[in-house]
């Protein structure tokens, strides 16, 4: 998958509009935020960063789970091993905040590792969650823009994301993103399996 970003100015954050029009993840394809849409700012969480960031994202992170009825460790819990996995270079934590307030209102956690098929990387987007506030105002699509631009940066030729068949809002987003569900281009079908070890 090789969708372009609209570029960023400054390293570790950038402010992205929202535009109403055309492809949303074409470079150059700019304009004014649409109507009820906001802009916000996505930050790149690091060690540095201070607990704040990483405390918003495993808030978010476990808000996520909880949202959806799934197990969570405590937001606490969930900062320390976001911490652990962002000092050992694992993962890639976004947040995305509010233009207005900088509340945190979005999280994205991405990781980048060496591909069997090519000398590139290739960047696996672990978890997206918007809230539900916010959803539909391009928040998603921000987090999305940045962390195909961060995967591209650290040598990624190919992304992949996993979402559930019945979150239609998901599926279209990625799709808006340039993400496919088949094998391939036209090829069948992709299923995703799991299982605990």
């Amino acid at each position: 998958m090789r969708a372009e970003v609209l570029e960023q100015d400054g390293v570790g954050s950038a402010a992205v509009e929202d535009v109403d029009r055309g492809d949303p993840f074409r470079a150059g394809d700019f304009g004014t935020p649409a109507a009820g849409r906001l802009l916000s700012m996505v930050e790149t969480v690091t060690g540095s960063s201070g607990g704040n960031g990483l405390a918003a994202a495993a808030q978010l992170l476990h808000d996520f789970n909880a949202e959806y009825d799934e197990p969570t460790p405590p937001p606490d819990e969930l900062a320390t091993r976001l911490a652990e996995l962002v000092a050992g270079d694992h993962v890639t934590v976004l947040l995305a905040r509010a233009h207005e307030s900088a509340a945190a209102i979005g999280v994205a956690v991405m990781r980048v590792h060496p591909s069997v098929w090519s000398r590139a990387q290739e960047a696996y987007l672990a978890e997206l969650y918007v809230i539900p506030s916010r959803r539909g105002r391009g928040y998603g699509r921000e987090l999305i823009t940045e962390a195909m631009r961060v995967a591209r940066e650290r040598g990624a030729d190919y992304a992949f994301v996993v979402t559930s068949e019945d979150d239609r809002l998901a599926q279209r987003l990625y799709e808006a993103a340039g993400f496919r569900r088949t094998e391939g281009e036209g090829g069948p079908p992709m299923l995703a399996y799991e299982r605990d070890l």
